[in-house]
């Protein structure tokens, strides 16, 4: 037996599975163990979902703690003050904050999960004829393992130092798999993430091939939509990649993948049940995180759509209000102009904004009381012990639907307060503003292929189009910024760190005035009358503000090396010096 499969057994010995009802269903059922694998289809399905799981069914990772390095940006907050406030929000790092060593331990495991299945897959396909299913679980493999590789890559990777990682299929007998080699450049990473992509793209099927129960698994234009991400990390660092970023775009416009932008913005964030062109599986749809509700469901799913709600949702439901808006943000949307809505219709000006924030004094639809039985409208105002006054509102469509629990929309419990909101990890209009950028970003430069990508993305959310050729890298800055908002694996703090390293002069004094603007909240009299006027102790002139709390000190400042984090202190303390600290910390 090859040492690799010792090491799996460690891997694997957490590896939560779910049953086969349906690839939304992420209830844990059972710990298999490696001696058996793979010996029928049922064992390649739950192998992959303990590939998926724990990404997004958690506290670490996806499920929340991923996001608070997004708090080092300038779209959202902590709602509650926070240990690592001087550090992880001022990007004066240690590399041992909580969040940050989670999630890489988190990333690791998952490394090597999908590892040790593309080995034994890869094994057992040498001896006898894959099933369909494991042909596809396969694919599957590989497309986690090139995804959480391409996590850690850009967060921990840079040209001159890499990020430790290896793929078993590939070493000779006898390698050292306690300590991953180290590569000696972030490019050999990426290299490798392409190649397990394209792996993936030969064994995946087309998402139209999967059943209506088989939605949100991994598919051939999944793995061709994180390439345009990956290309687009890896200009950076070789700015000929963005041809590549415009190459895969174009691929994902044709057949057979035929992705385009859905006619409807805000619906691109409702429930998943949502039928149609505009619904959840719509043709923006590229891949996503499954999250589920109902009175039957435990757990189940990203817990995002509660952490963001108001903390204990106005005595209705326990939601946790972690990540507030700030002013900054509201002040990027309203460029676009402002936001009116009439309760009861469906008009409203400067769409993003509204779906994005809800303001003070702005309708919205919420159940009447705890029974969560009647749906009525209420004001927004919020009564939290840190008020930035506002609330993220992309994802509150749930608790919209009367009886919302015994529907199936909301997790019944608010101590995991999910919803059958889906989670996108990227979707068509993220990769067209890639595009976009390429064109202005790369060599031959070309602003009317630009102009075009940016309009078609303004158009649709009923928005002035820039004039013909006009764009540039601000109009990159402001769209992706409005468009993406508070969708975390979009990564906002990641596009602000890598223009600030390798942009024009434009949008790198963009971003770097980001990073380092502590940001601005607002204060109300009376925080639980809508009607109250601001606090008259602030100054809320155009470029006033209160800033919030937790930045006031030590001071935001960038520097270059900032673009990665340190690794933790006891992965260094493990590897008896195999794995170096990334320059300047």
């Amino acid at each position: 037996m090859k040492k690799i499969y010792i090491f799996a057994i460690v891997a694997l010995v957490s590896m939560t599975v779910t049953g086969c009802k349906d690839f939304l269903d992420v209830q844990p059922e059972g710990t298999p163990t490696t001696d058996t694998y793979f010996q029928n289809d049922s064992q390649a399905e739950n192998a992959v979902k303990a590939l998926y799981a724990p990404l997004y069914d958690g506290d670490d990772g996806f499920g929340r703690e991923i996001y608070w390095e997004q708090d080092a940006a300038n779209q959202m907050v902590p709602g509650k003050s926070k240990g690592w406030a001087g550090t992880l929000l001022t990007m004066n790092y240690t590399g041992d904050e909580d969040p940050l060593r989670s999630n890489y331990n988190l990333l690791y495991k998952l490394f090597a999960r999908a590892n040790w299945m593309v080995q034994a897959l890869l094994d057992k396909k040498e001896v006898t004829e894959l099933t369909a299913v494991e042909t596809r679980s396969l694919g599957e493999a590989y497309f986690m393992r090139g995804f959480v590789h391409f996590c850690i890559a850009y967060r921990y990777g840079t040209k001159d130092q890499g990020v430790p990682a290896v793929q078993y299929e590939k070493v000779p007998e006898g390698y050292n798999y306690d300590i991953p080699e180290q590569q000696t450049s972030v490019i050999k990473n990426y290299e490798m993430i392409e190649a397990d992509f394209n792996s993936a793209m030969e064994y995946l099927p087309l998402f139209d091939e999967y059943s209506a129960a088989e939605r949100g698994r991994a598919h051939k234009g999944a793995a061709l939509g994180m390439k345009a991400r990956l290309y687009a990390y890896w200009a950076t660092w070789d700015n000929t990649k963005w041809k590549d970023v415009i190459s895969v775009v174009d691929q994902l416009e044709q057949a057979p993948y035929s992705r385009g932008l859905a006619t409807s913005y805000s619906k691109l964030f409702g429930v998943d049940w949502n039928p149609g062109p505009d619904g959840w599986w719509g043709p923006e749809y590229i891949w996503s995180f499954p999250s589920n509700g109902g009175a039957d469901s435990k757990r189940g799913g990203i817990e995002w759509t509660g952490v963001v709600l108001e903390n204990t949702g106005w005595g209705v439901y326990n939601g946790w209000g972690q990540n507030k808006p700030t002013l900054d943000a509201y002040r990027e949307f309203k460029k676009d102009g402002d936001t009116t809505f009439i309760a009861g219709t469906d008009w409203r000006e400067n769409e993003r904004l509204y779906k994005c924030i809800l303001q003070y004094n702005q309708p919205f639809q919420f159940p009447k009381d705890n029974t969560l039985k009647e749906i009525v409208w209420w004001n927004y105002y919020s009564s939290m012990d840190i008020e930035t006054g506002f609330q993220i509102n992309k994802w509150m469509e749930a608790w919209t639907f009367p009886d919302c629990v015994n529907a199936g929309y909301v997790n019944y419990s608010g101590d995991w307060p999910t919803s059958r909101c889906n989670f996108h990890c990227l979707r068509f209009a993220d990769c067209l503003l890639l595009r976009a950028e390429a064109y202005l970003a790369g060599e031959p430069k070309d602003p009317t292929k630009a102009t075009k990508d940016i309009n078609k993305v303004r158009a649709r959310v009923h928005l002035d189009t820039l004039m013909a050729g006009s764009a540039t890298m601000k109009d990159i800055y402001h769209e992706r910024y409005c468009e993406l908002c508070y969708e975390p694996a979009s990564d906002h703090f990641a596009d602000l760190k890598r223009w600030a390293v390798s942009g024009d002069a434009t949008i790198k004094a963009l971003a770097i005035k980001e990073l380092e603007k502590h940001p601005d909240v607002l204060h109300y009299v009376n925080r639980k009358d809508p009607q109250s006027a601001l606090d008259p102790a602030y100054d809320y002139t155009t470029e006033g503000g209160s800033p919030y709390e937790d930045f006031i000190s030590p001071a935001k400042k960038w520097a270059d090396y900032k673009i990665v984090f340190p690794y933790p202190s006891t992965e260094i303390s493990k590897s008896a010096g195999a794995l170096k600290q990334n320059a300047g910390y």
